[in-house]
């Protein structure tokens, strides 16, 4: 039988959904998409740049939940509803992750919840 833990904590967004903030199983934790929801304001900061840094600490606030980091990703995934944004995303995304990025796709799509224009998920070794 396959261990499955939902993780949660107040220090990032709550689901909008049915859905888990994220599960640990095995060696990994997967972690769902993050919006940009800036947990002090409850608002999307104004930049994408501040956006994407947002959905990143909020990511690591829910990894370090689980007892991991960011730091130990794996993959990424990046939503993006304008791909214009690209550039200025990754300039933040790469400051997070200075050596030995992980693997990532990054998707243009036609709309994200609370019409956000980033979304992004993560897995993440544990231990």
């Amino acid at each position: 039988m396959i261990s499955r833990n939902a993780i949660s904590t107040e220090k990032a967004p709550g689901a909008v959904g049915p859905y888990s903030q994220a599960i640990k199983s095995g060696d990994y934790l997967f972690i769902s998409g993050q919006l940009p929801i800036d947990m002090t304001t409850g608002e999307f900061p104004g930049t994408i740049g501040d956006m994407t840094g947002c959905c990143l600490k909020n990511l690591d606030a829910i990894a370090n939940q689980a007892g991991t980091s960011l730091k130990n990703a794996v993959k990424l995934t990046v939503f993006l509803t304008d791909m214009d944004d690209f550039a200025a995303m990754n300039a933040v995304y790469s400051g997070f992750f200075p050596e030995a990025p992980p693997a990532r796709s990054t998707i243009a799509v036609a709309g994200l919840p609370k019409n956000a224009p980033i979304e992004i998920e993560a897995i993440c070794a544990l231990g």
